[in-house]
Parts: C-alpha cells; sequence; structure tokens
C-alpha cells in the first residue's frame, strides 16, 4: 500500500516539474474579455481548509486533553485562525497590488530581521533543537514562513525589469545559510531555496546557472547534514526506516504503519490507533499519517488530486497574468504551495527523509495558515485582472 502512495507523489512530483518548464514567464497578453475571481481556487481553498480544521481536530484530541485537560483546544486555536485567514485572504484579494509591489522590499527586510530576532533571548525559543518560533505582544510566530511570501513578493519585484543573477543568488545563498545552519531548520531552508530557484528559473535565467549550482547544492546539502547529529539519524531512517524502530527511526516508521494499516478505505474518520501518541508531531508536520490511515489509500488520493487541482488553478491564473510582476507573482505563490505540499508528502511516504514541513491548510499552526489563506488572497486578486480563466 506504501507503495501506491509512492507512486501517487512521484507523479505528483513529476507533474510539478513539467509545470515548471512550461510556465517559463513570457510578455503578458492584451486583455479580451471581462475578468472574474477564480470561484474554483476559493473553493478549493476553503475545502482543504475546513478538511483541515477537521483533521486538526481528529488528530490532537488525546494530546490536547493530555496536555490541556480540553480536547477541543486544538481545534479552537485552528478555528481562530482559519477566520482570521480568511480576513487576510479578503483584504490581499482586494488590496492594490502595485501598493504591494512598492511595500516587497521593506516587507522582505523586516521578515529578515523577524527571523535574525528568533536568536536574540527572551524573544526566540527553541523546539526540537530548532530555533524557528518568535514571542510577540503574547503571539508566537514562526518567521520562517512569513519570509516565504515577502521573498515571493520580492523576487516578483526585483525580477520584473531584468534579471540580477548576483545580488539574487547573494541574497538567496545567505537566508538558506540562516535557516539551514544556524535555525537548524533544513525542511525551511529547502523549500526557501526551491522557491528561488523556480522564481529565478521563471524569469528567464540561464540555464548555465542552474547546471552550476548542481555541485555547490549537493556540497551545501552534505554540509548542513554532516553538522547535525539529528540530520544525519533521519538520513540513516530515510535509507531504512525500520533500522532502528525504538530510536532514530521510530518517526517515520510509526507513519508507515499507520499508512499501511489504512488500506484502501482506510479504518474510518476518528478511528486512528497511531494519534494516541505514537506518531511524533501528529498535528503538524505527520497529519497526512492519520488522513492515509482513517480515509485509506482513496481518502489521500482525493486530498491529493485537491491540492494538484490548487496548483493548475494557480498556473492557469499565472498563464493569463496582465503583466509580468502579476506573472512573477503568481508562478512564485503556485510554486511555493507546490513544493511544500510535495515535500510534505514525499516525506511522509519515505520518498525522502523527514523534513519538518507543514502540510499547506491541513497542518495545525497559525503563523503557515495566517501567510497561506493571505497568499491566495493575492492570487485570487491577480484572477480578477486576468482573462476569464478556463476550468
Amino acid at each position: 500500500m506504501v507503495g501506491w502512495y509512492n507512486l501517487c507523489n512521484s507523479w505528483a512530483l513529476a507533474c510539478l516539474h513539467v509545470s515548471l518548464i512550461m510556465f517559463r514567464i513570457n510578455p503578458p497578453r492584451k486583455q479580451k474579455t471581462h475578468p472574474r475571481v477564480d470561484v474554483l481556487l476559493l473553493a478549493t481553498v476553503a475545502l482543504l481548509s475546513l478538511f483541515g480544521l477537521i483533521m486538526v481536530y481528529d488528530s490532537s484530541v488525546v494530546q490536547a486533553f493530555k496536555d490541556y485537560g480540553d480536547k477541543y483546544f486544538y481545534i479552537k486555536q485552528q478555528l481562530l485562525w482559519i477566520i482570521l485567514g480568511f480576513i487576510c485572504l479578503i483584504f490581499f484579494s482586494v488590496f492594490d497590488i502595485t501598493r504591494i509591489k512598492k511595500l516587497s522590499g521593506l516587507l522582505f527586510i523586516i521578515s529578515c530581521i523577524l527571523i535574525i530576532a528568533v536568536f536574540i533571548p527572551g524573544l526566540g525559543s527553541t523546539g526540537g533543537g530548532a530555533h524557528r518560533w518568535l514571542r510577540l505582544f503574547g503571539f508566537t510566530i514562526q518567521p520562517t514562513e512569513i519570509i516565504k511570501m515577502t521573498t515571493v513578493v520580492f523576487l516578483a519585484y526585483f525580477f520584473e525589469k531584468k534579471v540580477d543573477a548576483k545580488p539574487f543568488f547573494i541574497i538567496t545563498l545567505a537566508v538558506t545559510f540562516i535557516l539551514g545552519i544556524f535555525q537548524k531548520d533544513l525542511g525551511s531552508a529547502i523549500v526557501y531555496f526551491l522557491i528561488a530557484l523556480s522564481m529565478y528559473f521563471a524569469a528567464g535565467g540561464p540555464m548555465s546557472h542552474f547546471l552550476a549550482l548542481v555541485p555547490l547544492t549537493i556540497v551545501g546539502f552534505i554540509s548542513f547534514v554532516f553538522t547535525s547529529a539529528y540530520r544525519k539519524q533521519r538520513i540513516l531512517a530515510f535509507l531504512d526506516p525500520f533500522a532502528d524502530p525504538q530510536g532514530f527511526s521510530y518517526h517515520i516508521s510509526q507513519v508507515l504503519i499507520a499508512l499501511g494499516s489504512g488500506g484502501w478505505f482506510g479504518l474510518g474518520l476518528g478511528q486512528s490507533r497511531q494519534k494516541f501518541e505514537y506518531i511524533p508531531e501528529v498535528t503538524t508536520d505527520s497529519i497526512f499519517a492519520v488522513i492515509g490511515e482513517e480515509l485509506g489509500f482513496m481518502g489521500a488520493l482525493t486530498l491529493i488530486a485537491l491540492f494538484g487541482y490548487l496548483i493548475y488553478r494557480g498556473y492557469k491564473i499565472t498563464e493569463n497574468a496582465p503583466d509580468r510582476f502579476s506573472k512573477l507573482l503568481a508562478f512564485g505563490i503556485t510554486s511555493w504551495l507546490g513544493l511544500q505540499t510535495v515535500i510534505n508528502l514525499a516525506a511522509m511516504v519515505s520518498l525522502i527523509p523527514l523534513t519538518g514541513v507543514p502540510l499547506p491548510f491541513i497542518s495545525y499552526g497559525g503563523s503557515a495558515l495566517l501567510v497561506n489563506l493571505s497568499a491566495i488572497g493575492i492570487l485570487l486578486n491577480i484572477s480578477k485582472k486576468t482573462d476569464k480563466l478556463k476550468t
């Protein structure tokens, strides 16, 4: 059964790769029809968010009751973030995109300051050995989620008129280095690096630059892995998920047990056995394991299809966007959400090592949900200025 999951995720990765090649940014087309918001994209995101709310409650009941004495603790938090997230979605769907462009540099600088601020005692907090969270005004935020969106906006502005490789690579490698080495968040570093490269590719970056990056990327990845015993263990767990089921491979082995026990149609909603504190990070990074266990292969495949359709709608908006900035912005947002989805799902079925990357719109977490829904609001904003979208 896990083999079927691997096949589906390999197909999703291949489709995303083909999409990157198909949608290198071209000159804008003349508008011929009356614009409208992409209702299908909005409906898909709403459905994913509602499903995520259900699964967060389902997977968190045991942990919430144990930690807080309230089995509804996580769903109440997630429901609040969904409401705030859709408020952000509405705001960005009507906000003047030209203002976003003008503010892109400032927003990027602020987000860079935030990822450095996590190292300030009293402001930053750690978890699992990583410096990812920042406490401000009584709230805990994850700056790595914010910088993904601000980078997409900044690079769309940066590449609008010309492709300047030197400052692009300096910025990209510097932020990737901070995320991977200092924050010890290799998953976010990989996602960030791939988002930046995909936008450089779409903007028309020379293929020779990508070829030159291959050895640098390999050396960088090996350096990231061997500077941390924790990462080395994740590589070993990837090579043999059941090598040490009570030790370093415990996490992935429990995830695979959950997916395998789900069979074709699952154990039934709410019937997961692995959510009883067998799977680490069950409400965040590993929530797909509970989905596969309870809804089976067919349920998981339906979820993957929804994500595939969301990515398709995003690329349709990219294709029909009225100007180069909007095209790059739509492409960057769609590629970011697509890459993060593929990386999360691939890690869950052991196609790649576990990365700690959340599943968009599904995983528990306020920062990611607010930023993701804000990004969808920008996509909807762009869709209103495009040709009538084909279904």
